[in-house]
């Protein structure tokens, strides 16, 4: 069957089924002069470890808590937390005015004892340990907060303070605006078809032209509607609501998946790659979620080596642009998944 993008060269709007919104793909504007802001590109030369990095095993860190000698993943209040447990539970409003407390946690995730290491770079066990915790804290998070996010920020391009592993998870009360979204139209889907959203959209998008590393238990995909250059979508192929639901094959090829993709990242320009990534999770209430299904957003902000995409002008004022098509970088970024985990085999061979 003919994909619904073939063929589709000009100026052309695409519809994101999982918020409700478009977005505008003018793929004419990549051979545009560029005299903007240049990124620098990471240094890779990081020590194993390093006695002013704050998250290193042993150090002190800025609150004067010290870490513990840990071995694998550690994990921790973050000192600097966006939200608090005890926070009272305060509306006020005023005509069109309103506001409202939000009580929830923070906590900080270091992926590994080394330094210099990134999850592109650890092993599939080392990987495997990262997504259990990810569930472990979901779970215990969950039995308190409805809104679990798991987040990570990786390179300086997207906010990192620190070069060391490490991600965060944030729970609160309050359902976000994303959430709120894709919580919506998943519900309406569901409620039309019988069918998870996102299952029906695995299976459309399986083998397809943006399909860029999909195995038995997980979709890889561009997005049809990506708005981020080199944006990545990641669902499991069977029924999965939450980060804990996932079983032990589940969260072993999941390891294995997110290794190729970030190495994949790393051998498009030949340097570590900036990126957002996250997981949406069904919320933890007593509301019937049976629409949901798990899914992770990964939102690297580079169009080039050292040219950032930016969401300014149109894109803040109107709707997300995006200058290249999405079936293009799943061409580029399955070959450079392809390559680099070539040369992972051949190294580790």
């Amino acid at each position: 069957m003919r994909d619904v993008a073939h063929g589709l060269t000009e100026p052309h709007r695409r519809y994101n089924a999982l918020t409700d919104e478009w977005l505008l793909v003018s793929s004419n504007r990549t051979s545009r002069p560029w005299l903007g802001l240049a990124e620098t590109i990471p240094d890779r030369n990081l020590p194993s470890y390093d006695p002013s990095c704050y998250l290193c095993p042993g150090n002190v860190r800025a609150n004067g808590e010290r870490n513990p000698a840990y071995k694998s993943t550690f994990v921790f209040r973050n000192d600097f937390a966006a939200l608090q447990p005890d926070s009272p539970i305060v509306k006020v409003s005023e005509g069109l005015l309103r506001a409202e407390t939000e009580r929830g946690t923070c906590l900080v995730i270091c992926f590994s004892p080394r330094h210099d290491f990134t999850l592109a770079d650890m092993s599939q066990a080392e990987a495997r340990r990262v997504v259990d915790l990810w569930a472990t804290q979901s779970e215990e998070l969950g039995a308190e907060f409805p809104w679990v996010q798991v987040f990570e920020n990786h390179g300086s391009a997207m906010g990192a303070s620190n070069p060391h592993p490490h991600g965060q998870i944030w729970a609160g009360d309050a359902l976000p605006r994303e959430a709120l979204r894709e919580d919506e139209s998943q519900k309406r889907h569901f409620e039309a078809t019988g069918h998870r959203l996102l299952l029906d959209y695995a299976a459309q998008e399986s083998g397809g032209p943006r399909d860029v590393g999909s195995d038995d238990e997980w979709l890889l995909v561009v997005p049809f509607w990506a708005a981020w250059p080199y944006e990545t979508l990641l669902i499991p192929r069977r029924s999965v609501g939450r980060l804990p639901e996932l079983d032990e094959r589940q969260r072993d090829t999941l390891a294995a998946t997110m290794g190729r993709l970030l190495r994949g990242y790393d051998g498009l320009f030949n340097s570590p790659f900036p990126y957002s990534m996250g997981w949406h999770q069904a919320p933890f209430d007593n509301a019937d979620r049976s629409h949901w299904q798990l899914h992770a957003h990964f939102y690297p902000p580079l169009l080039q080596a050292t040219v950032r995409k930016f969401m300014v002008g149109y894109e803040l004022l109107s709707e997300p642009q995006r200058d290249v098509t999405a079936e293009d970088i799943a061409d580029r970024l399955r070959s450079a998944i392809g390559a680099a985990n070539s040369e992972r085999t051949l190294t580790s061979g």
